[in-house]
């Protein structure tokens, strides 16, 4: 791990409680893509013994933010990253450890190409939640934008 992907992950358990609460581990970050696993907790179970949903939605939601930090990072000058709206889909049970695998919906350049136009964009970031074995236990989509400051 880099120390640019350290950074982003230190700063998302500083700044994000739940991300520390439930020890979310920032496995890679970067402009491409970020992936971030919730350990086997068994006090973050739901009522089957797997992860619990709000558990994978703080998940996936943490690997959006990491895949934005770090592609959208030298913006946070002139712009706060926001989350506007998100949409999950569960899929099959999650038993065990779970990782989430963000990725952008649209190319960097052209959100930051709407900002330098006096925009504030949005964009999706795709996620993909998977269990151990490989199987996608869930799917979900959020959406951001850059707020122009001031």
């Amino acid at each position: 791990m880099s120390a640019d992907q350290m950074s982003i992950g230190e700063m998302l358990a500083a700044t994000v409680p739940m991300a520390r609460t439930l020890k979310l581990e920032f496995v890679e970050t970067t402009a491409e893509r970020a992936v971030v696993a919730l350990p086997d907790q068994g006090e973050f179970h739901n009522h089957v013994g797997g992860p619990h949903a709000g558990a994978m939605f703080t998940l996936g939601e943490s690997a959006s933010g990491a895949i934005v930090l770090a592609a959208f990072g030298e913006q946070l000058a002139r712009a706060v990253p926001l989350a506007v709206r998100a949409e999950i889909a569960y899929k099959k049970l999650a038993m065990g450890a779970v990782t989430a695998t963000a990725t952008l919906g649209r190319p960097a350049a052209e959100v930051v190409a709407e900002l330098d136009a006096g925009q504030r964009p949005e964009f999706p970031v795709a996620i993909e939640i998977r269990r151990e074995d490989g199987a996608v236990t869930g799917e979900m989509t959020v959406v951001w934008t850059l707020r122009p400051n001031g």
